[in-house]
């Protein structure tokens, strides 16, 4: 059996796998082959590979001869058609968006397992991509702010006068959230924080961040960290909130996102207009649309003298960690699918295999997929 992993799109420096994580692989009788400098921009050259006995291998040949194809985004027509049968692709496709690709894919008779439809057990915490990529976003995002902000982070008292820390307000705690709380808590910032969930409160203030609260909320624990629709009359109240919040920030990160539909808009063009000049404002979900209206994604936009950076792939930005921590989630997420004598075992019967699932024998087999497709 062989595994391929794929050379990923000029925008995306990171790789599935990289040489240090195959040994288990190999131990298990798998042939592991790499596309030509598929590794480079994650620190893993093509000697790396081969000096631990991975084979470096064309594109059309990795496409015509792999099992099981690793690939971060979704491969091109015409890369599909180059695909043997059966083929099994494994990476973070969004499928709940490219709902028309995965039945294009149904059709070549490809499996297709997304890793971001993982669900968010326990027990799948090991393979959770969704998790490890987004602390990286949530670090990066703030010093992708920092940078650009016109003035400190942290309160400094010089000859010359004082500085007054900058105020950072983080809409949505989630892991990226988190991590965005700690890493501005560690530049100095006063940090506060907005989420739907009362339960992250303790988590927010243990990072020492004030928590917004907001009353009546409904209930977002079954959704997987993610945000879910509320109430017009909560909505309401949370825009209030917002807008008390926004008008004193220098630094807004937005983390908000609804499976399978759009970001909601949490930060309108009133509340923009009533930030001060030089503030920065950092969009994680600028990928489904953006928690502004103003953000645009892949780029950085000036309005009303602030600056909206629409940015959904931060991780990729530390292409070596991040495919580090990458890497270990598919790893783990093919010791279910891939037995000790190195034979494929699609055991459907394990929730995780069964939940990641979008494509197989010739049909979308997803349920929310599926349901999109048919609407």
């Amino acid at each position: 059996m062989t595994i391929g992993i794929f050379k990923e799109p000029s925008f995306e420096t990171r790789v599935s796998l990289l040489p240090e994580a195959v040994a288990l692989l190999t131990k298990q009788s798998v042939t592991i082959q790499v596309e030509r400098n598929a590794g480079r921009l994650a620190c893993a050259s093509d000697q790396l590979y081969q000096s631990k006995s991975i084979n470096v291998v064309e594109r059309a040949q990795l496409l015509n001869t792999s099992d099981i194809i690793l690939s971060i985004h979704p491969l091109n027509k015409q890369d599909i058609q180059q695909l043997k049968t059966n083929v099994i692709l494994i990476g973070v496709y969004q499928p709940l968006f490219n709902f028309d690709l995965m039945k294009e894919w149904a059709e070549k008779n490809s499996t297709v397992f997304s890793l971001d439809m993982i669900p968010r057990s326990t027990r799948a915490q090991s393979m959770d991509v969704l998790s490890s990529q987004a602390n990286i976003a949530g670090y990066k995002a703030v010093l992708e702010a920092a940078n650009i902000y016109p003035r400190y982070f942290p309160m400094l008292m010089t000859a010359a006068g004082s500085i007054t820390p900058a105020k950072v307000l983080i809409l949505g705690a989630g892991v990226a959230g988190l991590q965005a709380i700690a890493t501005a808590r560690r530049l100095g910032a006063v940090v506060e924080v907005f989420d739907t969930r009362p339960a992250v409160k303790e988590e927010v203030m243990s990072l020492g961040a004030k928590f917004i609260e907001v009353d009546g909320a409904a209930d977002a624990s079954k959704a997987g960290g993610y945000a879910i629709e509320q109430t017009e009359e909560y909505k309401q109240k949370q825009q209030q909130k917002i807008a008390d919040s926004i008008s004193k920030a220098d630094i807004v990160i937005t983390t908000a996102q609804i499976p399978g539909r759009k970001a909601p808009i949490l930060v309108t063009d009133e509340m923009l207009h009533a930030m001060k000049p030089g503030s920065v404002i950092v969009d994680l979900a600028a990928a489904t649309g953006g928690n502004t209206l103003q953000t645009k994604n892949d780029e950085t936009v000036h309005y009303n003298d602030i600056t909206i950076i629409g940015n959904s792939n931060l991780a990729s930005t530390m292409p070596g960690d991040a495919s580090k921590l990458y890497g270990k989630n598919v790893l783990n997420f093919l010791q279910l699918i891939i037995t000790k004598d190195g034979n494929i075992n699609l055991n459907f019967g394990d929730d995780i295999v069964a939940g990641c699932c979008i494509t197989h024998n010739g049909k979308v087999v997803n349920e929310k997929v599926l349901s999109l497709i048919i609407n």
